[in-house]
């Protein structure tokens, strides 16, 4: 039995897709158009938007701020985990890229629970955190990798306690490991993961998911 996490060839990622939890016809139409984009790798994978769906069930989240929407796949994965009444505030700077998601939250019936920004993020959540916003119980962040540090500590603002942080692309496909690549996104991600693995204020572990995923508990 191997002590390391099991590297997917195509015959086994093709049989986890087959068991983890159906996507709605939303989410998979969604992820299908997006899939045929230049920058489709910018997607979250299936498996990964179970995994939040799934943890946001389990967390009885209401409350959620999404930090780079992109099309909207996983702000849809996130939204049919919430109750009727639960609100997922989605920031992302393209209205051409949300605009694709839109028929598909509406699709889903989720429409009315995402309430999306167009802006820079960072200005979006220093707008929640001086208009007295809080205890959020979710944050997901997936956006430009040069500002990890600034959305990440503003979202820890902004939760609650036993509020979780969830980070995208800390393994950046490799590069965070390797010391020899030191452009700026990778090196913002590298120090990023640094700095969370010993921040006191959480207690967070690292996941070998899609590109790399650090879930964080506000302590």
């Amino acid at each position: 039995m191997s002590n390391r996490t099991l590297a997917l060839n195509e015959l086994t990622a093709a049989y986890l897709h087959r068991h983890i939890r159906p996507e709605s016809e939303a989410a998979s139409g969604l992820r299908e158009r997006t899939s045929s984009m230049r920058m489709a790798v910018m997607q979250i994978c299936p498996e990964q938007g179970a995994f939040m769906s799934l943890l946001c069930r389990i967390q009885g989240v209401k409350k959620a701020i999404e930090v780079g929407t992109f099309t909207g796949y996983s702000a849809l994965c996130v939204a049919e985990a919430l109750p009727d009444d639960g609100i997922l505030i989605a920031c992302d700077v393209s209205e051409s890229w949300t605009r694709i998601g839109k028929p598909y939250w509406k699709d889903a019936g989720v429409e009315n629970k995402i309430d999306l920004r167009i802006g820079p993020a960072s200005e979006t959540l220093q707008e929640l955190i001086d208009g007295g916003e809080g205890n959020f119980d979710f944050a997901f962040i997936d956006a430009d990798k040069e500002n990890y540090q600034t959305y990440y500590e503003q979202c820890l603002h902004l939760l609650k306690v036993g509020g979780v942080i969830a980070i995208d692309n800390v393994l950046w496909g490799g590069r965070a490991a390797d010391e020899s690549v030191n452009d700026e996104s990778t090196l913002a991600i590298r120090a990023l993961n640094d700095f969370v693995t010993a921040d006191a204020r959480v207690f967070s572990t690292m996941l070998p998911m899609g590109d790399g995923l650090t879930l964080a508990i506000k302590l």
